[in-house]
């Protein structure tokens, strides 16, 4: 079983939030997870994939164009993802700047997907997702490998 871990980063810290997610599904026994950008990832990838977990950073409230794209062209394969698990993660530049909005953007597109979405765990933050202002700290990294962790325990329990 694999989770894609699917992410737009300009400028560094979506990756790195997005290495410490993937992490977390590493660390759940039989889950791979795999860690493609919006350049690299395939229709085959979202296939393939019992889980999605895709992040974003902050763009005027919403996912990046670049992430919103991919989930526009991929939507041939739409029917196909009904059951899969899904989550989102952020990165912003402010304190206020719209990581939430980004995520609940992240989370609607999966919606229309059809897939079963999380949020973090209680044991992170229990809200929507794992995001952090710059570079995630150590705690945020924490969180991160939480949501990896919950997201590749349920697709295990659903599809397993």
């Amino acid at each position: 079983m694999q989770i894609l871990i699917l992410y737009f980063s300009k400028g560094g810290n979506t990756k790195k939030l997005a290495e410490k997610i993937a992490q977390g599904v590493e660390e759940v026994q039989g889950i791979k997870a795999l860690l493609k950008n919006t350049e690299e990832v395939t229709e085959d990838d979202f296939l393939d994939s019992d889980g999605i977990i895709a992040g974003s950073p902050v763009y005027f409230g919403v996912m990046a164009a670049e992430l919103k794209k991919i989930f526009d062209e991929f939507i041939g394969v739409r029917k196909k993802m009904e059951g899969k698990v899904g989550a989102a993660f952020a990165t912003s530049g402010d304190p206020t700047g719209g990581k939430e909005t980004t995520m609940m953007s992240i989370i609607q597109t999966m919606l229309v997907y059809g897939m079963t979405i999380v949020g973090d765990p209680m044991s992170a933050t229990g809200h929507y997702g794992v995001a952090c202002v710059g570079a995630p700290d150590k705690k945020t990294g924490e969180n991160g490998i939480k949501l990896g962790q919950r997201v590749a325990e349920l697709a295990k329990k659903l599809h397993g």
